[in-house]
């Protein structure tokens, strides 16, 4: 698998991530080690875990298998904190929360560091300038090598990547983690551009649309699906509406004519964006995964990518990036 590096950095991942929201929780051990040991075969270097998963299981989960399947030193491992279970507080991006945080998530990953820690989530009841100093303690005393954001939207990450810049030795962002898809395309408006110039690394999450581009419910919410699950129903559902039907049926009349998936051409379309460095999968089975690694062999025709660009496009107004092309 090809590697890239995150954002203007040294660090080298895989363009194709694994993630690990499941595991711990619809995902036993026995399914986790095959999905890690199929993503490891083929090339993938990139696994990306929340110390919020399954409350710690992921992590867990994910520091057994690499005692005991991958060598650690093999893998790209990224976790997150910030986020925690309080229904008056969603995300704590304090500078003892987060530290403390960091270090039960090494303790349950079985290392000594990580190599990119992110915040969760923009903490408006936190200073920045605490959040981002946690990440420079984390990255002075090796804990982790790299350090990132998540969630952030663009005037959250234009200020944290010049306050990290603005004092010298100040840990520079290496990468923001966000949701886009053909389904969700929001982060083009100001994120991006602003990831672009600061020379900030996207990871995309829920690159398949929350599993919508698949296809599996065109006719339909199979079972053994996420949008069947307890756990993820809600999740899924947002994008089970008639503009959704519409980017399916294009992924899919796409998918028929280069005689492939329709998870293949949403993944190649995510994978090769500006700005991208690599989409990071969700599995629920190791075939379902080995399955979208295949898609490393696709590039997708120009003609391809203009057709899903223009069925998908968001809609830009004043003042959104590219607003004057509609006036």
């Amino acid at each position: 698998m090809q590697q890239r590096h995150l954002g203007r950095t040294g660090l080298r991942v895989s363009r194709l991530g694994l993630g690990t929201m499941t595991w711990g929780r619809d995902v036993d051990e026995h399914e986790a080690a095959d999905q890690l040991k199929a993503f490891a075969d083929a090339g993938g270097t990139l696994v990306d875990t929340a110390d919020v998963y399954a409350d710690g299981g992921a992590e867990y989960l994910l520091g057994r298998l690499t005692e005991s399947l991958v060598p650690r030193a093999e893998l790209v491992i990224a976790t997150k904190a910030g986020s925690v279970p309080d229904r008056d507080r969603r995300f704590d991006g304090s500078r003892g929360h987060l530290l403390q945080a960091l270090d039960a998530s090494l303790s349950r990953l079985g290392t000594d560091y990580v190599d990119l820690w992110q915040v969760h989530a923009y903490d408006e009841d936190t200073p920045m300038e605490e959040t981002l100093q946690a990440l420079d303690l984390a990255v002075s005393s090796g804990r982790a090598r790299y350090a990132g954001v998540s969630n952030y939207c663009g005037w959250q990450l234009a200020k944290a990547a010049t306050w990290q810049r603005a004092v010298p030795g100040r840990t520079a962002l290496a990468g923001t983690q966000m949701e886009y898809s053909l389904l969700q395309r929001g982060i083009e408006r100001e994120v991006l551009p602003a990831a672009l110039d600061a020379g900030i690394g996207v990871l995309a999450s829920s690159p398949l649309g929350r599993g919508v581009l698949t296809g599996k419910y065109r006719h339909g919410t199979p079972p053994d699906s996420r949008g069947a699950s307890p756990s993820f129903g809600a999740f899924v559902q947002p994008y089970l509406d008639e503009r959704g039907r519409r980017i399916v049926d294009a992924v899919t009349t796409a998918a028929d004519g280069l005689a492939t998936t329709p998870m293949q051409v949403a993944l190649a379309w995510v994978r090769d964006r500006v700005g991208v460095t690599a989409p990071v999968l969700g599995a629920r089975t190791a075939s379902q995964l080995q399955a979208a690694l295949q898609v490393e062999r696709l590039v997708l025709p120009t003609e391809i990518r203009a057709a899903l660009d223009d069925i998908s496009a968001p809609v830009h107004v004043y003042p959104d990036q590219h607003w004057t092309a509609l006036y």
